[in-house]
């Protein structure tokens, strides 16, 4: 085996691991942006909710 392709092997598992690291971290940041997402609308619901509740209570 040569220099160089030992280098080109070692490259092409560096550039694995890399990817993989960076894919991961994308869908965990992806993932955490859905749920930031949900976690709006569903509090935005629950409040409409409760105004409403509270308003016609005192009304």
């Amino acid at each position: 085996m040569t220099k160089n392709s030992l280098w080109t092997v070692i490259g092409v598992i560096a550039a694995v691991v890399i990817a993989w690291w960076l894919v991961g971290v994308l869908f965990s940041l992806l993932w955490f942006i859905a749920k930031l997402a949900i976690v709006v609308v569903v509090a935005v619901i629950v409040y409409l909710v409760l105004r409403g509740m509270f308003r016609s209570d005192a009304e």
